[in-house]
């Protein structure tokens, strides 16, 4: 194992669905800091949230302070979203709330409203999210039935590519600004087919030039690390 985790690396990871960010990283932080008996810092450059799996980068050591470097880079996302029906959180979290028509949606009309999302523009974040309000994650008070106001923040969609449209569920790749939500991004599309939309599946497969293809799974990180226990 050619890890030095006290002066610093950068690991690149594909975050397993059901899991937070925080997860991952806790996970991390046991293994080099239990396991290998280590002191070193252990943080991750951007939330995934936990029903999306794919890219997480995170950083040890020295390199936790390139953290911020990491965050400002755009990132590429293959999401899936279910039309004619709505969440309250805008993903599989919750029950659907509401069903709406979708006997006009076509491939042509699909086509045209994606267009419309390219470019710089303001996106309200879902209430159920780590968006901070008075200084607390939003979530906390939306998970309670408390109603939260979130400010709309300015994002950038730079592309959105069409992948499939098959019984009502629309397949896009998008590469965004950093703060930009795809659960909103379903939300702002199903609105804009006249119909509902609710995110169904995410993957984050790329942050700046890093890609997913050449991440690692946290189990065959730990026993990496098991292996260099043992040895």
């Amino acid at each position: 194992m050619n890890y030095n985790f006290e002066q610093g690396e950068i690991l690149f990871f594909n975050k397993p669905l059901d899991w937070t960010s925080f997860d991952l990283v806790n996970k991390i932080k046991v293994l080099i800091t239990k396991r290998l008996k280590l002191k070193a810092k252990v943080g991750h450059a951007g939330t995934l949230d936990p029903l999306a799996s794919g890219l997480v980068i995170v950083c040890t050591g020295n390199k936790t302070k390139e953290i911020n470097q990491f965050l400002e880079m755009d990132k590429e996302y293959v999401a899936t979203i279910q039309l004619g029906a709505t969440t309250p959180s805008f993903d599989l979290e919750t029950e659907i709330d509401a069903t709406f028509p979708t006997d006009h949606l076509n491939i042509n009309i699909i086509h045209q409203c994606l267009q419309k999302f390219l470019g710089t523009q303001q996106q309200t974040a879902p209430t159920f999210s780590a968006k901070k309000v008075n200084g607390k994650p939003a979530y906390l008070k939306a998970r309670k039935g408390i109603n939260v106001e979130i400010k709309p923040s300015t994002i950038t969609i730079k592309n959105i590519e069409l992948m499939d449209f098959t019984d009502n569920k629309l397949k896009i790749k998008v590469i965004c600004s950093k703060g930009t939500y795809i659960r909103a991004l379903a939300r702002d599309l199903g609105l804009a087919l006249n119909t509902g939309g609710y995110l169904a599946e995410l993957t984050r497969t790329q942050i700046g030039t890093h890609k997913l293809e050449n991440a690692i799974e946290i189990t065959d990180f730990e026993k990496t690390i098991n292996l260099f226990i043992e040895k």
